[in-house]
């Protein structure tokens, strides 16, 4: 590991050089990439700066406690070994984290696809709510949110809602939330007050460019139509909706939340590619419904990742075993203790298989 950090850090000094070379300075493109390869790098070296340093002041306090014979002067030094020891520790369990190979999608924007499970109108509902959940936790963040796809319900649910999150490191945070999401309530339509158990499905796929997926024209079937949901406010009533069918695979991706048609094949390429990445890279069939079924399940309620209990305020990931009693907050956006928690999870498994 060691050598390991000592090469990254001879790689940042280079960079720093080449960065100040007047002969690079008006290649601004260049100078771009490699700043933006210091700036990965800057917080492994700070921290293998940091454990030279300890290390280096470790062997002084001990080279002293050998040779210092005064009682309060020994005393000092252990209470010096012992804080730096803990330190070294901390240090080196930070420094394999840093080394953890990165998800290269990690960075990216990426394309949230949800759908109502089990529960009929109920699960539209829910699909709603997520929905309104995400774009609120992706407002936090300062990311942008825009919609690409509604098939609404008409009392205010979604049978499908796809939308597009554009922010650095959206997928590092949003790729989570795949799975399928339970909500236990009493509908606004149960005269009788029964709790009710329905389900919604979340897709969550890195957008990719044209030059990752390539798409031959002569593969694609593109009809326009004329997009009349209820509820439309995101729909217009002339022929602008866009329908693409991916005809080697069977996919069929529709948009309709724009004014023109040219707006809207562009969002639909957008999610056809982001779908196409992610079947090539999952290595399975090339069905959508074959991969979607290794994603996000069937939608049945007894497959789920993450549950929302009205009666007892109550949001459990069981996934992590992490139970919360602040169901309006998660509502509201509030996802980063779950997502955290996901987080370490990932970063803790893959240290034990690098056997750290």
């Amino acid at each position: 590991m060691l050598e390991r950090l000592a090469g990254i850090e001879a790689r940042y000094e280079e960079l720093n050089t080449l960065i100040a070379d007047p002969k690079i300075a008006t290649d601004y493109q260049l100078v771009a990439r490699y700043a933006q390869e210091r700036a990965e790098l800057e917080p492994i070296v700070a921290a293998y700066r940091e454990y030279r340093s300890v290390l280096q002041e470790l062997e002084e306090a001990r080279e002293l406690l050998e040779e210092e014979s005064d009682p309060e002067m020994r005393e000092l030094a252990e209470v010096e070994i012992e804080e730096l020891s803990r330190r070294r520790t901390e240090l080196e369990a930070e420094l394999k984290r840093l080394l953890l190979p990165k998800d290269p999608r990690d960075e990216r924007n990426v394309i949230v696809e949800i759908r109502a499970g089990a529960g009929g109108d109920e699960a539209g509902l829910f699909a709603a709510d997520l929905y309104r959940m995400y774009t609120r936790y992706a407002e936090s963040k300062g990311w942008q949110t825009e919609l690409l796809s509604a098939h609404e319900t008409g009392i205010g649910g979604f049978k499908e809602v796809i939308f597009a999150v554009k922010g650095k490191g959206a997928y590092s945070r949003f790729k989570y939330e795949s799975g399928v999401h339970r909500v236990q309530r009493v509908p606004i339509t149960e005269s009788s007050g029964r709790i009710h158990t329905s389900t919604a499905t979340v897709a969550v796929l890195p957008e990719v460019d044209e030059v990752e997926v390539q798409i031959d024209p002569k593969d694609l079937e593109i009809e326009a139509y004329g997009a009349s949901g209820p509820g439309g406010q995101h729909m217009q009533k002339n022929a602008t909706a866009i329908r693409i069918t991916h005809k080697p695979t069977g996919l069929v991706v529709r948009c309709e939340s724009e004014r023109s048609q040219t707006q809207n094949k562009q969002r639909a390429l957008a999610i056809l590619r982001a779908r196409l990445y992610e079947i090539e890279r999952q290595k399975q069939a090339q069905e959508i419904d074959a991969r979607r079924r290794a994603q996000v399940g069937t939608g049945e309620r007894s497959e789920k990742i993450r549950t929302y209990n009205f009666p007892q305020n109550r949001v459990t990931d069981h996934r992590i075993g992490l139970t919360l009693y602040r169901l309006s907050d998660i509502l509201d956006g509030d996802l980063d203790a779950f997502i955290d928690e996901l987080a370490l999870r990932e970063q803790t498994e893959k240290l034990q298989a690098v056997g750290a």
